[in-house]
């Protein structure tokens, strides 16, 4: 799993980072709720751990800033607080769960895989936007029910926009999910863009792919941003 862990408690930070590591996952962090946003919001993660305590914004406020962007990432909230409201909180803001700290390691990495693989396993199977389809068991994309075809990188971008919609993709996700570190030179994003809408928007009309200058791109119904 590629984890990002968002805790303040650097003894805290460091226990749990190198026992994930230990159990060969990757693992980035944030010290700061500031810092833990912008890593959430601009890479593909498959699992937040987020305190709830954060100089910055809180965890609750980051939490809740995620899931208004269509950030759809598991997020488990790590408190020292008990109180059921506190819970409530974090679930009604969108996180998958908590862990009341001190808390035992085998028990926080048993809960992410436990969610990791219910996320998986309840992830769309076909996504839709407008008449555009894209069926993720097959790998068939539609336009008004006619096939598309669109090369495996074209692909890949285009399911992590439709996931994504409405919500703006920075560039920065974007190249990350596409390339890793192995970042090619700055032309190749925008040229698979174009590829994609000389496929996806030119024979039928009504553009779906949308630049966001500055920012990133949108796969959306309308260009409202």
């Amino acid at each position: 799993m590629h984890i990002l862990i968002v805790e303040d408690n650097k003894d805290i930070l460091t226990n749990v980072m190198d026992f994930l590591i230990s159990e060969n996952h990757t693992v980035d962090c944030a010290q700061d709720g500031l810092s833990g946003l912008h890593l959430a919001a601009t890479q593909p993660f498959d699992i937040i751990v987020l305190d709830v305590m954060l100089p910055g914004i809180d965890g609750f406020q980051l939490c809740q800033r995620l899931r208004e962007a269509y950030i759809l990432t598991p997020i488990i909230i790590l408190t020292a607080k008990d109180a059921l409201d506190d819970k409530l909180k974090g679930l009604k803001l969108g996180a998958d769960d908590y862990l009341l700290k001190p808390f035992a390691l085998s028990e926080l990495l048993a809960r992410m895989e436990s969610i990791v693989r219910r996320s998986n396993g309840n992830a769309k199977k076909v996504l839709a936007i407008d008449t555009l389809r894209f069926d993720l068991d097959t790998l068939h994309v539609y336009r008004e029910n006619v096939p598309l075809k669109i090369n495996p990188i074209g692909k890949k971008l285009l399911e992590i926009l439709m996931q994504r919609s409405p919500a703006i993709v920075k560039r920065e996700f974007l190249e990350k999910a596409l390339w890793g570190d192995s970042l090619p030179d700055s032309d190749s994003l925008r040229s698979h863009i174009h590829q994609l809408r000389l496929i996806v928007d030119k024979p039928f009309g009504k553009p779906l792919i949308h630049t966001v200058r500055g920012t990133g791109y949108s796969v959306a119904e309308s260009n409202d941003f």
